[in-house]
């Protein structure tokens, strides 16, 4: 599915170059510098457009030709860009009703980027166009080896509420479910009175004096991920037929974009490429980078991907653009390959003098070649040039955790139990607690196949289809070990409450009843116990909390107190060939770890190293694994303070603080 790799030798290494912002004679000197710092690839054009096509229908390609030109000469491949991204200023003087619109009614400013209404058909020729004369004029060049279609679709703008857009909707409802009669049913329109009678009747769930209605609220994420989508494919299917044989990617934001739903978008994308950067302020922000990386890894289907975007330093949007200190970059970078990732690219290649990024760190720094950063990416760009065996080679990966976009959508809607049991923080929570046990994850939607997993965890699922909880009951029964967090099978797809008790439709799964939820008052915590009657703690819980019943699970832990108190905290429920435990509060991170250690047990899940002897496991060290044809490699990351040391193939194996070791050959 995505095995279209662009040609490309080795480790591909390099950023966003963006030539426009810089007189002609600077060219020579950045292609002289990136062969100094073994640039392979750079993306061109992403943000090009007002200088490709100045005037409507008047094209402006010499530049271009010239960049492309030297950068082929200089042996440095291009992931060429279609700047549909930002429309330059006479788009919106030419086509004002393309103008996007928040949900509050207000129409948005331009002097910025994505300032389009997804579903305009201006916006479709106008972007149809530009890409056209592209692929016509570029599709046989020898320097593009990869598409760059648009940039980082649904940020910021995820949703536009114009009229435009209110139509399109109406249109992909009708598609969608054929009668008004059928509409009305799933969103529960009897509730408050809100039975349609005509298609015309509908409106985007715009702003209002109280809640909307949840279900049509769900159908406009559905739909505003699907007008983006066919956005890309359209640009795409132009690509591919006049420049058959160049793949094409769009750089998605795995973990940080809410607005799309990446496994609907994954089977269209030639090439999957990620950008990831760090919330500088948090001192444990590698584990966001993990997450992030295993979570492109897995819509790239296990195969290779491209880190298209991170960055040397600091970036420029956060409120503290904390820099990064010395050997960040290099651990940062070489994190993304050992979770999978066949490259790494910067934003950007020389720091811009002005616009918005003009403080945003670049491979080339303002203050040039005599610079730390320069000098750490001139050593990042050798050291990923020895690495080249690992390219074409896959991550072993330890257990999956379950993560769905549209019930991320629908947990987060108002008028929830508690605003404080947001989607994320659960599935940081366990991923976490794996990722400091030395266990690699990926992560999985409901409905795949998940046979191949000894444990699967679904930290939050709040909605939970019938066909999902089918397939995680046969996952079970066929011998499986499922996890799954509290407030989990609640809602079907339209946000309405399964029949019968909670949890709905995961009931049968977890054998347990739910009679009420019991979240948690702002800095209340709970005890749990591993016994009915005794004080041996594993820690506890905020947040949340459920009063449960055994319909065939059993327990194994209880609450100690709090709202609860008595009742079974944890359960576990063997069904066929394997089990399915309920954890029915949000665990603090002792808690959440002590669980996982069980959970794995039972399960036979172990990591693929082991803490050296009388040692516990190094809290702050990062083990991945990648194997193929050229061989099999262990990397290990040191993100803490202290030497970490490892049983690692029946050896010791030690990492200094802050260091990062490759070992080629090791059968752990």
């Amino acid at each position: 599915m995505h095995s279209r790799w662009p040609r490309l030798d080795g480790l591909a290494y390099g950023g966003d170059y963006n030539p426009e912002q810089w007189p002609e004679e600077v060219w020579t000197e950045d292609v002289a510098l990136m062969r100094e710092a073994g640039v392979t690839l750079v993306s061109v054009g992403v943000f090009s457009w007002g200088m490709l096509e100045p005037r409507p229908g008047e094209y402006e390609f010499g530049w271009l030709d010239r960049v492309l030109g030297l950068l082929h000469d200089a042996g440095i491949a291009v992931d060429l860009g279609t700047p549909t991204v930002a429309a330059p200023p006479w788009f919106l003087l030419h086509h004002p009703q393309a103008r996007p619109v928040t949900r509050e009614g207000l129409p948005y400013g331009n002097g910025t980027r994505q300032v389009h209404c997804p579903s305009s058909p201006a916006y479709a020729a106008a972007s149809s166009a530009i890409t056209r004369e592209l692929a016509l004029r570029y599709g046989g060049h020898p320097a593009v080896v990869m598409w760059h279609v648009n940039n980082e679709y649904g940020a910021p703008l995820g949703e536009c509420y114009c009229e435009t857009s209110a139509a399109a909707f109406r249109d992909w409802l009708r598609a969608r479910y054929g009668d008004v009669a059928t509409l009305n049913d799933r969103w529960g329109a009897a509730f408050w009175s809100q039975r349609y009678g005509h298609w015309d009747e509908i409106e985007p769930p715009r702003t209002s004096g109280t809640v909307v209605n949840p279900a049509l609220r769900l159908d406009y994420a559905r739909f505003s991920n699907d007008a983006l989508l066919d956005c890309f494919i359209r640009e795409r299917d132009i690509l591919h037929e006049l420049a058959p044989g160049i793949p094409v990617t769009t750089n998605f934001m795995a973990t940080n974009c809410k607005s799309v739903d990446y496994w609907r978008w994954a089977p269209e994308v030639d090439v999957i490429s990620n950008d990831n950067y760090l919330v500088a302020e948090r001192s444990d922000n590698y584990l966001e980078l993990a997450m992030s990386a295993d979570m492109t890894r897995s819509l790239a289907g296990g195969g290779p991907w491209l880190l298209m975007e991170h960055s040397t330093s600091a970036v420029s949007w956060q409120p503290r653009n904390i820099a990064k200190r010395p050997g960040e970059m290099r651990r940062n970078s070489l994190a993304h390959v050992a979770r999978g990732a066949d490259g790494a690219l910067f934003f950007q290649w020389r720091a811009s003098r002005y616009g918005a990024e003009k403080h945003h760190s670049a491979m080339l720094p303002q203050g040039g070649t005599d610079t730390r950063i320069w000098r750490e990416v001139v050593g990042l760009g050798a050291e990923l040039a020895g690495l080249s065996a690992l390219a074409g080679t896959v991550v072993e990966s330890d257990i999956a955790i379950l993560w769905d976009w549209e019930s991320w959508w629908a947990q987060e809607l108002e008028w929830r139990p508690s605003a404080a049991l947001g989607y994320l923080d659960r599935i940081r929570a366990w991923y976490e607690a794996s990722w400091r046990a030395g266990l690699t994850a990926d992560f999985a939607s409901p409905g795949a196949d998940l046979s191949r997993y000894r444990l699967v965890i679904a930290p939050s699922l709040y909605l939970t289809t019938e066909a999902a909880a089918a397939n995680l009951g046969a996952y079970v029964a066929g011998g499986g070990t499922l996890l799954a967090g509290c407030f989990s099978g609640i809602v079907d797809a339209w946000d309405r409450v399964h029949p019968g008790p909670y949890p709905g439709a995961l009931r049968d799964v977890l054998g347990v009843t739910v009679e009420e939820w019991l979240p948690l008052r702002e800095g209340e915590r709970v005890t749990l116990t591993w016994e009915e009657s005794a004080p041996a703690a594993v820690s506890g819980a905020t947040v949340w909390t459920e009063a449960v019943k055994l319909a065939g699970g059993k327990p194994v832990a209880w609450y100690a107190d709090g709202p609860a108190a008595g009742g079974p905290a944890v359960t576990r429920n063997d069904l066929g060939e394997g089990q399915a435990w309920y954890v029915s509060a949000a665990t603090d991170q002792p808690a959440t770890a002590a669980l996982l250690a069980a959970v794995c047990e039972a399960a036979g899940v172990s990591a693929p190293a082991r803490p050296a002897a009388g040692a516990a496991w190094p809290r702050d060290l990062e083990i991945t694994r990648r194997a193929g044809p050229a061989g099999r490699f262990v990397t290990l990351i040191n993100h803490g303070s202290d030497t970490a040391e490892i049983l690692l193939g029946g050896r010791l194996v030690s990492v200094p603080s802050g260091e990062v070791r490759v070992i080629e050959g090791d059968t752990a």
